[in-house]
């Protein structure tokens, strides 16, 4: 469940100890927005963009799908992204109420490291094609032989500097750190799965020297093997064919072998890479069958603003906007939980939304711990007669009379059972109002199929 994992009320800070460059910037757009997406690449610049205030501020994450545009759920997805490819530590407190992240922007690797790391170059070129791929290499990569014409004569710093005796026994550091530019660490990898006992166990000392196998890094390997698909008993095969006449192992021949290997005996397609984290934003619902369950689904994925917008037709007043918000921010609703609120409400009062009223239920809720929209539904017929009373008082205290209406309550609060026999007349611009809004929901039911 995502509010397990982060709320719209949750605060988080951003932490960035020097400034990114331009050429971080081109490595951003060119390198990493292919393989983390549109998504994620907007989270990781808007957090560029506040890290580079001079004042350090703390935010909500409600404020983040405001800036983006996104649901929770889809913010979520894109910072997990960042974290899975190196772009973002992120750490967590828990606090009384609720919990605060700490947000550590990296710097993308550079050019050459990009394209040596094997999982990260070859999704690219998965994402990108040949002719991109190539051109990219082309246009970072700068060929920085010299052909022999130049002899280096470079001074080191022991020819030009010497230690001089002072009488200062030791210098005191008083345990200080220097904050140095935080560079990326590369790509979090660890492939459990693979087992080196079995690799090391086929191989013999005269075949392979143990300093040969020592010499390529444990992560080269187990990211070859994670790659293209490669058991323990396929990487000996690889690191016999990527042996040299004198028994070493470079790792550009082992690159090589493992692709060789590939395709010879497993696809001669570029293997590619798929997300297989996905976090629900709610739980699985059952495919709608009746109106209220296709009501429920609207609710739990409409932003409050759009229902307000598809309910009256128009752009939803400021003041009712800032309610939602406050709604979502200070108590710590769902917006499917928002939605049924403000629809009760709206109902309730012709068409408006009386802020102290719905702050009243809201507080209610807030102690019942309502989470989600079929939640909120049951308990608006549950204490339906409570809230009408509330509604009087706050009536009689702003008029100084005691007010005289039709009792009006929506259309999902009759359960289905009483509404075969409800009999009571509606008024036609509600009727009309509520056949525009099934409308839409049977438009998206459509889209969806």
């Amino acid at each position: 469940m995502l509010y397990q994992e982060l709320q719209p009320v949750d605060t988080f800070k951003i932490k960035m100890a020097h400034p990114f460059s331009n050429y971080d910037r081109q490595l951003l757009t060119l390198f990493y927005q292919p393989l983390i997406g549109p998504d994620a690449m907007s989270l990781f610049m808007s957090l560029w963009a506040d890290a580079e205030r001079e004042k350090e501020d703390e935010y909500n994450h409600y404020y983040l799908m405001n800036l983006l545009s996104m649901p929770l759920g889809q913010v979520f997805e894109a910072r997990i992204s960042l974290e899975a490819i190196g772009l973002l530590r992120t750490y967590s407190k828990k606090n009384v109420q609720d919990r605060s992240f700490l947000y550590e922007l990296l710097p993308p690797m550079d050019a050459k490291s990009f394209f040596e790391d094997p999982l990260l170059s070859t999704f690219l070129f998965s994402k990108i094609g040949e002719q991109a791929y190539r051109g990219l290499r082309s246009r970072y990569l700068v060929d920085d032989s010299l052909d022999g014409q130049f002899e280096e004569v470079s001074r080191t710093f022991l020819d030009v500097y010497k230690p001089v005796r002072s009488n200062i026994s030791q210098i005191d550091d008083e345990n200080r750190s220097i904050e140095s530019r935080n560079e990326s660490s590369g790509l979090p990898f660890a492939y459990a799965d693979f087992d080196f006992n079995l690799l090391r166990a086929g191989l013999s000392e005269q075949m392979v020297p143990s300093s040969a196998l020592t010499s390529v890094s444990k992560q080269l390997i187990e990211k070859l093997a994670f790659l293209y698909s490669l058991t323990p008993i396929d990487m000996q095969k690889v690191i016999m064919m990527a042996l040299d006449e004198n028994l070493k192992l470079p790792e550009e021949r082992l690159r090589k072998s493992a692709v060789d290997f590939y395709k010879m005996n497993i696809s001669q397609n570029v293997p590619s890479l798929k997300k297989a984290f996905k976090m629900e934003e709610k739980p699985v619902m059952p495919e709608p069958v009746t109106r209220e369950d296709e009501l429920l689904v609207y609710m739990e994925q409409t932003s409050p603003r759009d229902m307000l917008r598809d309910y009256t037709g128009n752009e939803p007043l400021p003041v009712d906007v800032q309610l939602a918000e406050r709604l979502v921010t200070v108590h710590g609703f769902t917006v499917g939980v928002v939605n049924v609120l403000l629809h009760y409400v709206i109902i309730r009062n012709d068409g408006k939304i009386t802020k102290n009223y719905a702050e009243r239920i809201a507080s209610h809720w807030a102690n019942k711990k309502i989470e989600t929209a079929k939640q909120a539904m049951e308990i608006s017929r549950k204490e339906h007669d409570q809230y009408i009373k509330w509604q009087k008082e706050g009536s009689q205290k702003s008029t100084g009379r005691k007010p005289v209406r039709e009792e009006k309550v929506p259309e999902w609060f009759n359960k289905p059972e009483e509404q075969k026999t409800a009999k009571a007349e509606t008024d036609p611009a509600i009727d009309e109002k509520r056949r525009e809004l099934q409308a839409k929901l049977d438009a998206m039911r459509m889209e969806g199929k």
